[in-house]
């Protein structure tokens, strides 16, 4: 990934997306923000126990910095599933306020300018998609459990459904989260993943002593993708840890509950449109 400084914030981006003028994306840091304590200073998280006003101010500068307005943006109540939610003119919802999410919604779609979406991490996988034939935009929040679940292909077959995207024309970033360095788990998590992932298991644990493995989160995602149907020169892995940056992005398992929360977000830039 690569940094940039867009009105005073630091935004990490992906270079894959970044040759489309048609859209503007960003993944926060930590940094930039008016939180304070455990959550300073980005936190977009409003269920982690910051100030909802603070949590409303550092969503603003968000959009801010990438030329959108926070009151047509559109973020769900992530509960590790895969529900996709197609954002329309008039459905907007979740940004700007607490408790306005769009709920039990894992990813969202949309072909509406300047709707920006909205994803948040604390080590789960935020994945940005953009299918440049159709004009369309997607988020997906992929823990272990949307992983198993399919979430993200889940989100490439509705913007074929909705859209009629081809998978082999949609990009995606795979944005940071806790990496195969240090995302270790045992087995009620190995299990379903084993399962959901039986010809690929070699290629995403590290066995340790016992039942636990290291997890390697961004590689499950992007076989993924793969599966869904995206080309791997469409794919771009982000591959920043959080638990070895926090001091970039917030990480639950390095900081204990409650972390902050970052973000993710893309957006049709305004005076473009479906094909």
């Amino acid at each position: 990934m690569i940094t940039v400084l867009r009105a005073g914030l630091p935004l990490l981006q992906f270079p894959l997306l970044n040759v489309f003028p048609e859209i503007v994306h960003g993944v926060t840091t930590r940094h930039g923000g008016v939180s304070t304590g455990r959550w300073a200073s980005l936190n977009l998280g409003w269920s982690v126990g910051d100030a909802p006003e603070a949590v409303a101010e550092n969503r603003r500068r968000v959009y801010a910095s990438l030329g959108l307005d926070p009151g047509r943006g559109a973020a769900g109540r992530q509960v590790h599933g895969t529900r996709v939610a197609v954002v329309g003119p008039d459905g907007p919802a979740g940004v700007s306020a607490p408790g306005t999410a769009l709920p039990d919604t894992d990813a969202l779609l949309t072909a509406v300018p300047g709707v920006g979406l909205l994803v948040i991490a604390g080590d789960c996988v935020p994945v940005l998609l953009w299918d440049p034939a159709q004009r369309v935009v997607g988020t997906v929040h992929a823990g272990w459990r949307g992983t198993v679940a399919g979430a993200v292909g889940q989100a490439v077959a509705a913007m074929a459904a909705h859209f009629g995207s081809r998978p082999g024309d949609v990009r995606a970033g795979i944005g940071p989260a806790i990496g195969p360095c240090c995302y270790e788990v045992d087995g009620p998590v190995l299990a379903p993943l084993r399962a959901a992932f039986p010809d690929d298991w070699a290629g995403l644990v590290q066995p340790r002593e016992g039942d636990r493995a290291l997890l390697d989160l961004w590689e499950a995602n992007r076989r993924a993708l793969l599966a869904a149907g995206l080309a791997p020169e469409h794919i771009d892995v982000a591959g920043l840890c959080t638990r070895c940056h926090r001091d970039q992005v917030y990480s639950e398992r390095a900081e204990g509950r409650p972390a902050g929360r970052f973000g993710a977000v893309i957006a049709l830039r305004e005076g473009t449109g479906a094909a």
